[in-house]
């Protein structure tokens, strides 16, 4: 089981007992306001099963990790990345509403960075949708810059957005 430490964070494997929180993550109208409509709970369960098998760098699914703060043992959401291309990965985060704010995206974001640097990845990219200044700053403040923006590229509910896409070299 992989697992991954920060100075405030425990990231883990995320494991068949970790259903519920991501359901809650899943079905929380804050934190999938710009990431998904509603979501049916069989989809949910769907897309959690895919991850979790155990992750290789040759893997088609999210290499998926519970994050889990240190000090009190609270599961506070998940991260990861998923392979594109060889080198290049797609990092992500889902943190529950109480979580958000605190660092915490930040700091998980940046073990999943230097795991990825670890095993020999390239690059990296992450796709926001427009109006998720959070998460554009998150991505800012390790390092990613902005590099284009997909007009209309999703739709949430009746709504069009665009997707900005970030990028993060990792060797030279």
């Amino acid at each position: 089981m992989l697992a991954l430490h920060t100075e405030r964070l425990y990231l883990r494997t995320m494991i068949e007992a970790d259903w519920p929180l991501f359901l809650r993550l899943h079905s929380e109208p804050q934190t999938m306001q710009y990431v998904f409509g509603e979501i049916a709970e069989e989809q949910i369960r769907k897309g959690f099963d895919h991850r979790l098998p155990a992750w290789g760098p040759d893997s088609d699914h999210w290499l998926c990790l519970v994050v889990v703060d240190k000090a009190n043992q609270a599961e506070l959401g998940v991260t990861g990345f998923r392979i594109m291309s060889p080198g290049h990965a797609e990092v992500g985060c889902l943190l529950l509403p109480e979580c958000q704010g605190k660092g915490f995206g930040t700091e998980s974001r940046q073990a999943i960075i230097d795991y990825a640097r670890d095993i020999g990845l390239d690059s990296l990219e992450s796709t926001v949708t427009d109006g998720n200044i959070a998460s554009c700053r998150v991505l800012e403040k390790c390092g990613f810059s902005f590099q284009r923006r997909e007009p209309q590229a999703y739709q949430i509910g009746d709504q069009w957005f665009d997707d900005l896409i970030f990028h993060l070299r990792l060797r030279a």
